[in-house]
Order: structure tokens, then sequence, then C-alpha cells
């Protein structure tokens, strides 16, 4: 299997000789399991100037960040909304496909940490942060029949545990090193286990979704909530028992503690020694 790459590509709180903004795309690539060294993942950096600001101009770097690797990524994954037409033109241009996404772990780190460390060191920098439009996000969506999970708990495992997750038995799933997400090995990582004779098909359609997130939300009614793609989200079950209400408003507060970090799995039943899907997820706080 080929690698999966993050994309950014906006303006930077740089101005120009002509006081317009600079522009800059970020490549990097996604890491593939709970094992990768995040130091080993590739990068590529360029800035833009604004007079040139479209797909073509795009195209030829994505291009030239493919001659770097020696390789193309099997797809690529963006967040900026505003961004997609532009972004997916200059991809299907090099052959290869985009996809909206929040799971940009590396992108989203090493995008703050540009802001916080090189940005102020450029000449023409602005200061201050430098904002994406905000764009609605739809209501989210019943999960089709199908795939309910017969049933469904709340459950932790300590950051430890997962140095071992490469010898699971794991059928779809995603992962990543818990160092990027700065978690010490004694945090408790919180997750939710769905439970169902169709396993195989639910973890098959979640692993096409592009997963970002579950949370519990309470702006209408109190539900899980999964996260995917840039902006599509799906109900995952409607909590009206007072113990798992207190379940859930436990589960937020221990991903709290984890730095958003939380994980998905998929069993035949609980007493299955194996995972159908299992991701690793993480709330991002996305610019």
């Amino acid at each position: 299997m080929g690698s999966i790459w993050e994309i950014d590509f906006y303006s930077r709180p740089i101005l120009d000789e002509n006081q317009k903004k600079v522009w800059e795309v970020l490549v990097c690539e996604s890491p593939s399991d709970i094992r990768t060294k995040p130091e080993s993942l590739f990068r590529y950096a360029q800035y833009c100037p604004s007079t040139q600001v479209n797909s073509g101009w795009l195209r030829r770097a994505l291009q030239e960040a493919i001659n770097k690797a020696g390789e193309a990524p099997i797809r690529i994954r963006f967040f900026r909304r505003q961004m997609s037409n532009m972004i997916t033109k200059a991809c299907q241009d090099v052959g290869i496909p985009a996809q909206p996404s929040r799971r940009i772990l590396v992108l989203n780190q090493w995008l703050r940490q540009r802001m916080e460390e090189v940005y102020p060191q450029e000449p023409g920098y602005q200061g201050g942060t430098n904002l994406s439009v905000r764009l609605d996000s739809p209501l989210p969506q019943r999960l089709p029949d199908a795939l309910e999970g017969k049933q469904w708990a709340f459950v932790s495992l300590q950051a430890a545990d997962f140095a071992e997750m490469a010898e699971w038995d794991i059928g779809f799933g995603e992962a990543f090193p818990l160092e990027l997400a700065n978690v010490s090995p004694e945090t408790r990582i919180p997750g939710v286990l769905i439970f169902s004779p169709r396993a195989l098909p639910i973890a098959g359609w979640l692993s096409g979704l592009e997963l970002a997130c579950l949370n519990f939300d309470t702006k209408q009614g109190e539900r899980l909530v999964l996260e995917t793609g840039a902006t599509e989200s799906w109900i995952l079950a409607n909590i009206k028992n007072p113990q798992t209400l207190a379940e859930a408003k436990g589960y937020e507060k221990a991903k709290e503690k984890a730095n958003g970090v939380h994980f998905i799995g998929v069993q035949s039943d609980p007493q299955a020694d194996s995972f159908t899907g299992f991701w690793l997820l993480q709330n991002l706080n996305l610019a």
C-alpha cells in the first residue's frame, strides 16, 4: 500500500514587496501506523506569489514534491473547503485523487509550528492569526439502518497499551504515533466499541469515510456524533439513560486530558479477541 499525503495551499501572514499576501503550499505524509517515526515522514514546502495562485502552479509544485519523494501517494487529504476546486484540479492533473478530510494530524501540527517559529522570521510578517473562512457544516445524518451497531460501550486503554497495537488483529483501521499528540504512557485514552454481527460491513463502510473524531454532542439533544470528511457527521447513538449520559460526559473529560486523542473500534461481539475495525482519532482545532 502506498502513502497518503496531506496538503494545505493558502495565504500566510506575510506581505510581499507589493503589500500582497504571500501564499504557501505545505505537503506532508500521513503516518501509516502507531510505529511511524514522525521525523521520517516526507515534507515539502514552497512559497507562492499572490499573482500565481492557480491550479497550474499548484500542479507543478505537487509534481516537484513527487519527484523529491521518489513516488506519488495513493491519495491526498485537504481540509480547507474554500480551496477545494483548485486543490482537486491540481491533484487530478497529476493523477492523484484528492479527498476532503479533517484527519490531517501532521499537517495541523506543522502549520502551527510554522505560525509560531517560521513566519515571524520572514520579511513582511504581519503577526496575529491567519484565520481561514469559516463555513457552516450540515446537520448530522442518521446512520443507514443496516450499519447501526447492535450495542456499544465506552471503554478506555492506557496509552502504553498502544505500543503493541501493530500486533493486534485488526481488519480495517488507521493509527498514528502517540508522540505526535504529546500523550504520556500513563494517560488513559478513551474510546467507543461498537458490537454487531454485521461488524464487517460496518467497518468497511467506516473505512471509506475519512474518520476525524467522535464527540459527545449536546447541541440538539444528547448524542454521539461521528465527524467525517471535511464537513460530514453521523449520529452514532442517542443517549437517554442517566448512567450512559454520565459515561459520555466522562468520555469527553478523558479526551481533554488526552489532548483530544480517542478511538473507535468495531467487533462482532464483546468476547471477540480481534477488531474488524479500529481507528485512533484526535480532535483538532483547525486554523
